[in-house]
């Protein structure tokens, strides 16, 4: 087997101490099944970034965290590196333009969704007309914007066979985070849309029973934010086709921040996975890299190594420095930072090194704050197959000033 077993947690890569901790808190926090550790792994709030936690009954609102249904999305294009390549310069321009980065931004073209009819909206309307009211307004404004952070737009040529595809990064913006937020307030005997104290990153994992009415209102409100990120991930995927001129024949499509119920160790669970794919034999997923590195399509492999790992894989490279090591610290009264690690001129010559059209993005999401995407698919090559390889030919995400304290 590639893992190691310490202290009763299944780690996968090199262990990195500080996530070990979290992780070996989880386990020792509820009904615990089992606590494991993807090659990606890094500390987290409460819960580490590729920690996977798998519960008898019992669901976490920490565990999947803030950015409720954050994952990837990728689709296959009839057009050809030689078709798109003399024109990227123009077409990340396009993309940058029409897409809306950032913290807090809204849509600037409305979309009308279905899922604004789902019956899980009354999950907000037991908590207060208010508390419905503000977020249905807030994840209408906001259905079909990308967000910052490590969250992207990508065209990707495929190594093997020069096809073009689009890819993105993202999850449910403000609707999951105050989703989120507000059921760890209730947690806590506070409103929802209270005020919460500053949140600890190594605090104990906040649990509902799945079948008590805290469990069951947030289990129903994370569906329907999951639900919302893969709506939001089509459309952008639907600007980018237009954008390019063209169809696409394949996709994939896969949350990485979410809980499941899934039978695990001979019983029905409850798997939440922060930062890590779902991989159940012959499951399809889609992994990105840095911006500087590949991205991959996987699929789930039929392997006790797989089943050992409850069917969980990497969800990145994952980070070897903190957004504040690498790009400093932030001075919001005048905009910029200073004590970054890396240079932006450093960045860049690496991107464009890379074959790279680069629009927006800071040095906290430079290539060099990331692990490399092979070492962490080499760790888990028993438990996922590699199906195709994509090299980044454009990259857009939200501005270098841009920060959001919740976006892995």
């Amino acid at each position: 087997m590639a893992y190691q077993v310490i202290d009763g947690v299944r780690v996968w890569g090199k262990p990195d101490e500080g996530a070990l901790v979290q992780a070996k808190m989880c386990a020792e926090t509820g009904n615990v099944v089992q606590s494991l550790l993807m090659a990606d792994h890094h500390k987290g709030y409460s819960q580490p970034i590729g920690g996977v936690v798998v519960y008898d009954g019992q669901i976490s609102p920490s565990g999947v965290g803030y950015d409720i249904a954050c994952g990837n999305k990728a689709v296959r294009t009839h057009l050809r590196l030689e078709d798109v390549k003399p024109h990227i310069s123009r077409l990340m321009d396009e993309i940058a333009r029409k897409i809306s980065f950032g913290i807090g931004r809204v849509n600037s073209e409305k979309v009308d969704h279905d899922l604004f009819d789902d019956p899980d909206w009354a999950v907000y309307s037991a908590v207060g007309k208010q508390e419905h009211d503000k977020l249905k307004t807030l994840a209408r404004d906001q259905l079909g914007t990308v967000g910052s952070g490590n969250h992207f737009v990508d065209v990707f040529a495929e190594e093997s066979t020069g096809c073009i595809w689009v890819g993105n990064h993202f999850g449910s913006r403000g609707f999951g985070h105050k989703t989120a937020s507000g059921f760890l307030n209730l947690a806590a005997g506070r409103e929802f849309l209270g005020n919460a104290p500053g949140e600890k990153m190594d605090q104990p994992p906040v649990l509902f029973d799945l079948n008590s009415e805290l469990g069951d209102m947030y289990n129903r409100a994370m569906k329907l934010a999951g639900r919302y990120a893969y709506a939001g991930r089509d459309y952008v995927i639907r600007q980018v086709l237009a954008i390019l001129g063209t169809t696409a024949d394949f996709e994939v499509h896969n949350h990485h921040n979410f809980a499941w119920i899934e039978q695990h160790e001979g019983k029905e669970t409850v798997v939440v996975r922060k930062g890590a794919t779902p991989s159940a034999p012959g499951q399809i997923g889609f992994i990105g890299g840095s911006m500087g590195d590949i991205s991959v399509i996987v699929k789930g492999k039929d392997t006790e190594e797989n089943r050992d790992a409850c069917y969980s894989t990497v969800h990145g490279a994952g980070r070897i420095m903190s957004r504040t090591q690498a790009a400093g610290k932030m001075n919001w009264k005048t905009r910029s930072r200073s004590g970054g690690q890396i240079p932006a001129a450093q960045m860049l010559e690496a991107v464009r090194d890379f074959g790279v059209e680069l629009r927006g993005a800071g040095t906290d999401e430079s290539p060099f704050v990331y692990r490399k995407l092979q070492d962490v698919l080499d760790a888990h090559a028993e438990t996922i197959e590699v199906l195709h390889v994509l090299k980044p030919i454009g990259v857009c995400m939200a501005g270098a000033d841009e920060f959001d304290p919740y976006k892995d």
